[in-house]
Protein backbone atom coordinates (compact mmCIF):
# COMPACT_ATOMS: atom_id res chain seq x y z
CA UNK A 1 0.00 0.00 0.00
CA UNK A 2 1.26 3.45 -0.92
CA UNK A 3 1.22 5.99 1.92
CA UNK A 4 0.49 9.71 1.62
CA UNK A 5 4.10 10.38 2.73
CA UNK A 6 5.34 8.46 -0.33
CA UNK A 7 3.07 10.42 -2.67
CA UNK A 8 3.90 13.85 -1.23
CA UNK A 9 6.80 16.27 -1.20
CA UNK A 10 7.09 18.85 1.58
CA UNK A 11 9.27 21.89 2.02
CA UNK A 12 9.16 24.49 4.76
CA UNK A 13 11.08 27.71 5.23
CA UNK A 14 10.91 30.73 7.53
CA UNK A 15 11.17 34.10 5.83
CA UNK A 16 11.88 37.40 7.55
CA UNK A 17 8.75 39.19 6.41
CA UNK A 18 5.26 39.84 7.75
CA UNK A 19 2.73 37.22 6.66
CA UNK A 20 0.99 39.60 4.24
CA UNK A 21 4.23 40.31 2.36
CA UNK A 22 5.21 36.63 2.36
CA UNK A 23 1.84 35.72 0.81
CA UNK A 24 1.98 38.58 -1.71
CA UNK A 25 5.45 37.66 -2.96
CA UNK A 26 4.41 34.01 -3.38
CA UNK A 27 1.24 34.87 -5.30
CA UNK A 28 1.17 38.36 -6.86
CA UNK A 29 4.93 38.40 -7.41
CA UNK A 30 5.09 34.75 -8.49
CA UNK A 31 6.84 35.78 -11.69
CA UNK A 32 9.67 37.47 -9.77
CA UNK A 33 11.02 34.25 -8.28
CA UNK A 34 9.91 31.50 -10.68
CA UNK A 35 12.93 30.59 -12.90
CA UNK A 36 12.61 31.14 -16.66
CA UNK A 37 14.04 27.65 -17.21
CA UNK A 38 10.95 26.08 -15.60
CA UNK A 39 8.45 26.23 -18.43
CA UNK A 40 6.75 23.65 -20.67
CA UNK A 41 5.60 25.64 -23.70
CA UNK A 42 7.63 25.65 -26.90
CA UNK A 43 8.11 29.42 -26.74
CA UNK A 44 10.46 30.96 -24.20
CA UNK A 45 8.61 32.08 -21.09
CA UNK A 46 7.93 35.78 -20.70
CA UNK A 47 5.90 35.52 -17.50
CA UNK A 48 4.66 33.04 -14.90
CA UNK A 49 1.21 33.97 -13.61
CA UNK A 50 -1.13 32.95 -10.80
CA UNK A 51 -4.65 34.41 -10.94
CA UNK A 52 -5.75 35.50 -7.42
CA UNK A 53 -9.04 33.60 -7.01
CA UNK A 54 -10.43 30.09 -6.70
CA UNK A 55 -10.70 28.74 -10.23
CA UNK A 56 -7.99 31.11 -11.46
CA UNK A 57 -5.31 29.85 -13.78
CA UNK A 58 -1.70 29.05 -12.92
CA UNK A 59 0.13 29.37 -16.21
CA UNK A 60 2.96 30.72 -18.30
CA UNK A 61 2.88 33.32 -21.03
CA UNK A 62 5.40 32.95 -23.83
CA UNK A 63 7.47 35.70 -25.42
CA UNK A 64 5.29 35.18 -28.53
CA UNK A 65 2.10 35.87 -26.55
CA UNK A 66 1.06 32.21 -26.33
CA UNK A 67 -0.25 30.83 -23.05
CA UNK A 68 0.24 27.41 -21.48
CA UNK A 69 -1.72 26.23 -18.44
CA UNK A 70 -0.06 24.50 -15.52
CA UNK A 71 -3.15 24.17 -13.29
CA UNK A 72 -5.97 25.92 -11.42
CA UNK A 73 -6.19 27.76 -8.11
CA UNK A 74 -8.06 25.44 -5.71
CA UNK A 75 -7.97 27.55 -2.52
CA UNK A 76 -7.48 31.29 -2.03
CA UNK A 77 -7.42 32.51 1.58
CA UNK A 78 -4.98 35.42 1.84
CA UNK A 79 -2.67 35.72 3.69
CA UNK A 80 -2.82 32.18 5.13
CA UNK A 81 -3.35 29.64 2.35
CA UNK A 82 -3.22 29.15 -1.39
CA UNK A 83 -3.59 25.83 -3.20
CA UNK A 84 -3.39 24.95 -6.85
CA UNK A 85 -3.65 21.86 -9.01
CA UNK A 86 -0.57 20.57 -10.80
CA UNK A 87 -1.37 19.25 -14.26
CA UNK A 88 2.21 18.45 -15.31
CA UNK A 89 3.01 14.76 -15.63
CA UNK A 90 6.31 12.95 -15.05
CA UNK A 91 7.60 14.17 -18.43
CA UNK A 92 6.58 17.75 -17.43
CA UNK A 93 3.87 17.87 -20.09
CA UNK A 94 0.40 19.32 -19.52
CA UNK A 95 -2.31 16.80 -18.61
CA UNK A 96 -5.79 18.37 -18.93
CA UNK A 97 -7.69 15.64 -17.04
CA UNK A 98 -8.19 16.93 -13.46
CA UNK A 99 -8.35 13.34 -12.17
CA UNK A 100 -4.67 13.05 -13.15
CA UNK A 101 -3.59 16.24 -11.37
CA UNK A 102 -1.80 16.53 -8.04
CA UNK A 103 -2.25 19.32 -5.49
CA UNK A 104 0.08 21.97 -4.08
CA UNK A 105 -0.91 23.59 -0.77
CA UNK A 106 1.07 26.54 0.59
CA UNK A 107 0.31 27.69 4.14
CA UNK A 108 1.65 30.84 5.76
CA UNK A 109 1.95 31.10 9.57
CA UNK A 110 2.93 34.23 11.49
CA UNK A 111 5.91 33.26 13.65
CA UNK A 112 6.10 36.65 15.41
CA UNK A 113 8.82 39.32 15.21
CA UNK A 114 8.12 39.83 11.51
CA UNK A 115 8.83 36.24 10.51
CA UNK A 116 6.54 33.88 8.57
CA UNK A 117 6.72 30.10 8.22
CA UNK A 118 5.86 28.98 4.68
CA UNK A 119 4.96 25.29 4.35
CA UNK A 120 4.50 23.75 0.92
CA UNK A 121 3.03 20.27 0.44
CA UNK A 122 2.80 18.83 -3.07
CA UNK A 123 0.47 15.86 -2.56
CA UNK A 124 -1.46 13.20 -4.46
CA UNK A 125 1.42 12.69 -6.88
CA UNK A 126 0.25 9.12 -7.56
CA UNK A 127 -2.80 10.55 -9.36
CA UNK A 128 -0.52 11.17 -12.34
CA UNK A 129 -0.48 7.43 -13.03
CA UNK A 130 2.49 5.74 -14.66
CA UNK A 131 5.61 7.81 -14.13
CA UNK A 132 4.36 9.49 -10.94
CA UNK A 133 7.56 8.51 -9.11
CA UNK A 134 9.58 10.34 -11.79
CA UNK A 135 7.49 13.43 -11.11
CA UNK A 136 7.95 13.02 -7.33
CA UNK A 137 11.71 12.67 -7.81
CA UNK A 138 11.73 15.70 -10.13
CA UNK A 139 9.84 18.05 -7.82
CA UNK A 140 11.79 16.93 -4.74
CA UNK A 141 15.23 16.99 -6.36
CA UNK A 142 17.62 19.61 -7.70
CA UNK A 143 15.59 22.23 -9.54
CA UNK A 144 12.42 21.16 -7.72
CA UNK A 145 10.64 22.60 -4.72
CA UNK A 146 13.76 22.90 -2.51
CA UNK A 147 15.40 25.22 -5.08
CA UNK A 148 12.15 27.02 -5.85
CA UNK A 149 11.45 27.73 -2.19
CA UNK A 150 15.02 28.97 -1.76
CA UNK A 151 14.52 31.36 -4.69
CA UNK A 152 11.21 32.47 -3.18
CA UNK A 153 12.89 33.10 0.20
CA UNK A 154 15.61 35.19 -1.47
CA UNK A 155 12.96 37.23 -3.27
CA UNK A 156 11.03 37.85 -0.04
CA UNK A 157 14.25 39.06 1.61
CA UNK A 158 14.87 41.47 -1.26
CA UNK A 159 11.27 42.76 -1.50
Amino acid sequence: MITSEETSVSKSIVVQAPIERAFRVFTEDFDSWWPRTHHIATAEMAKALLEPRVGGRWYEQGVDGSECDWGRVLAWDPPRHVAFSWHLNGAFQYEADPSHASRVDVRFTDEGDGATRVELIHSELDRHGDGWTDLRDGVSGQGGWPELMSRYGQRVAAA
